[in-house]
C-alpha cells in the first residue's frame, strides 16, 4: 500500500482526496497546521472512511517539521501539495502573506523531499496562472500572461520552480502540475464539505450561507464585466470529482508513464458558467430564493476563464462527471449539517 503524503490535508479540495486516496488503496498521511481548515474535517473523513488517517500537526514551511514527519512516516511513496494560502481577493491585501506561506512552503518541501528521495509530485495549481487570456477556453498551451492577483503570482513562482529543479542535471523529481478551475460541491455523505472560516471569500459557500440565513444577502461583485450578464464567468467543478484527478495523477507518476519529468494538466468542466448562472442554478436545484445584488468589482479578478479539458481526458483518462445543479446541491446539503 503506496503511502502518500497530503499536505493541506485537512482542508477543503484536501480532506476530500483524503478519502479518494484511501478508497482507491492508497495509505494517505496529512499534513496540517490547520490555519485555514477545522480538526471537524478529520471526524468527516473518520465518518465515511471508518478509521483514522495518520495527521501530523505542523506547518510544512517548517523544514524541521517536515523532516521529522519523513521520518516518522517512512517510505513515502509520493506528495500532494496543497498547503496554500488560496483566496484572490485577500492575496491583494496580504501579499506578502501569500509569497511567504505559499512559495516557501514549496522551497521547503522540495528541499525535503529531495533529502528523502522521494520522487513524486502532484502540485496543486491554477487556472490563475492564465492572467486574463485572449481567448477562451484556454489549453495547457496557453501562454501564461501577468497574473491579477498575488495569489495567481505564487502559482507562477511555484510552476517556475518546479520546472526550474527538474531542469537540473542532477534532478530526479517527477511532476504533475494540475491547474484547477473552480471547485465546489461537497462529499455525497455530507461528512465533508467546504468549510470557510470568517467571511466566505469563494461564491458558493457565500450563496449556501445566505440561503442558510447566516448572511443577510449575497452580493455579486461586478455586474459590468464584458460578459452576456455582466457577471463573472468561471469553470465549476465538483470537488470529488477534482480529488479524482489527483488520485489518477499520483499513479501515472508511480507507474512513470509520463511523457516528460513535468506534466501539465487543467482540470475542469470545459464549461464557463457567470455568478448569476449559479446563483440561478442554486435556486433551481433547491428550492432556495436567495437575496442578492450587484456590487461594485473585487480587486484580482478576471472577467472570465474557464478550461478546455481535452487534454486530461485524452492523457489521463480523467473527466468530470458531476453536473453543475448536482454540485450545488451537494453544497446545499453539506450547509445544512453545519446548522
Amino acid at each position: 500500500m503506496n503511502k502518500i503524503l497530503v499536505t493541506g490535508g485537512a482542508g477543503y479540495i484536501g480532506s476530500h482526496t483524503v478519502v479518494e486516496l484511501s478508497q482507491a488503496g492508497y495509505q494517505p498521511i496529512i499534513v496540517d497546521n490547520f490555519s485555514n481548515s477545522e480538526e471537524s474535517a478529520l471526524a468527516g473523513i473518520e465518518a465515511i472512511l471508518g478509521h483514522k488517517v495518520p495527521t501530523h500537526r505542523i506547518d510544512c514551511a517548517d523544514a524541521t517539521a517536515l523532516r521529522g514527519v519523513f521520518q516518522a512516516e517512512p517510505d513515502i511513496a509520493g506528495v500532494i501539495h496543497f498547503a496554500a494560502y488560496k483566496a484572490v481577493g485577500e492575496s491583494v491585501q496580504k501579499p506578502l502573506a501569500y509569497f511567504q506561506n505559499n512559495v516557501g512552503s514549496l522551497l521547503t518541501l522540495l528541499a525535503v523531499m529531495n533529502e528523502f528521495n522521494v520522487e513524486s509530485l502532484v502540485f496543486s495549481s491554477s487556472c490563475t496562472v492564465y492572467g486574463i487570456p485572449d481567448a477562451l477556453p484556454v489549453t495547457e498551451a496557453t501562454p501564461t500572461k501577468p497574473a491579477s492577483s498575488p495569489y495567481g503570482r505564487t502559482k507562477q513562482m511555484c510552476e517556475d520552480i518546479v520546472n526550474d529543479v527538474s531542469a537540473a542535471p542532477t534532478n530526479k523529481l517527477h511532476t504533475i502540475l494540475l491547474r484547477y478551475f473552480n471547485p465546489i460541491g461537497a462529499h455525497e455523505s455530507a461528512k465533508i464539505g467546504e468549510l470557510p472560516l470568517g467571511v466566505p471569500n469563494n461564491l458558493v459557500p457565500f450563496i449556501t450561507q445566505t440561503a442558510a440565513g447566516i448572511r443577510e444577502k449575497l452580493t455579486i461583485n461586478g455586474g459590468d464585466y464584458d460578459t452576456p450578464d455582466g457577471t463573472n464567468i468561471r469553470d465549476y467543478i465538483h470537488v470529488v470529482d477534482l480529488a479524482k484527478a489527483h488520485i489518477v495523477a499520483v499513479q501515472r507518476l508511480l507507474d512513470r508513464k509520463a511523457s516528460d519529468v513535468v506534466e501539465t494538466f487543467n482540470v475542469g468542466t470545459g464549461n464557463g458558467n457567470s455568478v448569476l448562472e449559479v446563483v440561478q442554478t442554486f435556486e433551481q436545484a433547491t428550492s432556495q430564493k436567495l437575496n442578492y445584488s450587484i456590487g461594485p468589482r473585487r480587486p484580482g479578478d478576471v472577467p472570465a476563464i474557464y478550461a478546455d479539458a481535452t487534454k486530461a481526458e485524452q492523457v489521463l483518462g480523467f473527466k468530470t462527471e458531476t453536473s453543475l445543479a448536482d454540485s450545488l446541491a451537494s453544497a446545499w446539503k453539506w450547509q445544512q449539517t453545519l446548522k
